[in-house]
């Protein structure tokens, strides 16, 4: 009897640390992030490269592979016949960004038919390279060059507009007082991202966004969903009715914080807890039996 009054008493005891890690469970453990490979879009020239400069497009993309391991930006000439760059998202670690530039570097001759053109750029969900032959036409740094739109519509009895718009004047904050060119936050059940090139300064990044800001508004609409690519940046947002799974928010250094880090810390401090209690009700049950012999 004393020990089954003693399992009651654990069972009551443990109540408390059970329903903490049945509730961070699922927390803890959120569906995959979308492979930062895939392939968003692509854009290659129909004209050739200039004789000679195959070399040159070789030892370019050589070098920005290298370079994507270090950094998540770098732009350079090659021969000072063919200049490139690759520009990786704010929250990809080095390492991942050298997978991803590496995968378009690999896959260009696949993306452009030989991968001989003049002018190519391939964007992924995590990085974009784009290389262009000298001489090649410049376009400004808000040229569109891709936009999808959400194929539902939000239906929340108005005010999604509203929201949007608010959420984006929070990217425009992020990006200027943040002193950085990567921004992610969420806003009353939008989560919404902006990215400049990394050799634009403030006031142009953030000049920038706005345009794209400016087409998503008028080409997307309602769309529950939208990504518009500009020369020199992106933005993105995504509308969750019931709320935006991963909570995350931008620091000054581009990193981006979401409720799964705050899940786990908890999750152990409650595991932790359940180990002692259950140390401790051993240790308790242990006693008594010790006792009991005398």
């Amino acid at each position: 009897m004393g020990i089954l009054r003693t399992k009651r008493f654990t069972l009551q005891f443990l109540k408390p640390f059970l329903f903490m890690l049945i509730v961070l469970g699922p927390t803890t453990a959120p569906t995959s992030a979308a492979d930062y490979t895939t392939l968003v879009y692509k854009g290659c020239s129909q004209q050739k490269l200039q004789d000679g400069n195959s070399d040159n497009l070789k030892t370019l993309l050589s070098s920005l592979v290298a370079e994507s391991g270090q950094k998540g930006f770098a732009a350079i000439t090659a021969g000072n016949a063919v200049s490139g760059a690759y520009q990786c998202r704010g929250d990809l670690s080095n390492s991942d960004c050298h997978s991803c530039v590496s995968e378009i570097s690999n896959s260009l001759g696949r993306l452009c038919g030989g991968g001989d053109v003049a002018a190519a750029r391939v964007q992924l969900s995590g990085c974009y390279l784009r290389y262009e032959d000298v001489g090649f036409k410049q376009v400004s740094q808000d040229q569109l060059l891709y936009k999808v739109c959400g194929s539902r519509k939000v239906v929340d009895g108005g005010g999604f507009e509203a929201r949007r718009d608010a959420a984006f004047v929070m990217v425009e904050n992020g990006l200027k007082i943040g002193g950085g060119l990567f921004y992610t936050g969420s806003y009353q059940s939008l989560y919404v991202l902006g990215q400049c090139e990394g050799n634009l300064g403030s006031d142009d990044c953030v000049a920038c966004v706005k345009s794209a800001e400016d087409v998503a508004k008028a080409q997307c609409g309602d769309s529950i969903s939208a990504q518009v690519y500009l020369y020199s940046c992106y933005i993105s947002y995504s509308f969750y009715p019931n709320g935006v799974p991963t909570i995350a928010s931008s620091s000054p250094g581009g990193h981006q914080h979401t409720s799964r880090t705050v899940a786990i810390a908890v999750g152990g401090v409650a595991a932790f807890g359940f180990l002692i209690v259950c140390l401790m009700c051993l240790k308790s049950v242990l006693k008594k039996r010790s006792g009991s012999k005398y």
